[in-house]
């Protein structure tokens, strides 16, 4: 079987699905998905979730390391592309500074909820992103393993 097309069934990504879950409630004090069961089935629960959910890593340059089918569908890439890309290309470059703002704002407190700006998908497509929710990742012992962000309201330009 083809993993790209099923990523959350790979132990690694079932893995960070959880943590991303841990992490956002950790952060907000709220549920990001309201699922329950065996962790893989949660992880695909939270691929398939109706809104979007990306995440990178906390490489000098960081790389995206998951994005859920919406991501996938909105950035118009395959999960092999979107785990390949330096999570500053899902911003056109005049956008990139603010970004990396609110990125570092989002480390200083854990999360952010007012985030908004343009993004632009693999094929130039631009669209606005509101109400976005930044959280840093945290792994199993509460270290620091990135950074998120969800959410469900976009408007193409």
């Amino acid at each position: 079987m083809n993993t790209d097309h099923f990523p959350w069934q790979q132990a690694p990504i079932i893995r960070h699905s959880l943590r991303l879950l841990h992490s956002f409630h950790h952060w907000t004090g709220k549920p990001l998905l309201a699922v329950e069961g065996e962790p893989a089935a949660i992880a695909e629960a939270l691929f398939n979730a109706p809104f979007v959910v990306v995440s990178h890593g906390t490489e000098a340059d960081p790389v995206l390391n998951y994005g859920n089918q919406m991501a996938l569908k909105l950035w118009e890439m395959d999960w092999l592309q979107f785990t390949q890309t330096p999570s500053r290309y899902t911003a056109e470059p005049i956008e990139r500074e603010e970004r990396a703002r609110l990125l570092q704002r989002a480390r200083e407190k854990g999360f952010i909820d007012d985030y908004e700006g343009v993004r632009i998908s693999s094929n130039g497509r631009r669209f606005q992103i509101s109400q976005v929710v930044l959280w840093d990742v945290l792994d199993e012992t509460g270290q620091h393993c990135g950074q998120a962000a969800t959410f469900d309201r976009w408007t193409f330009l």
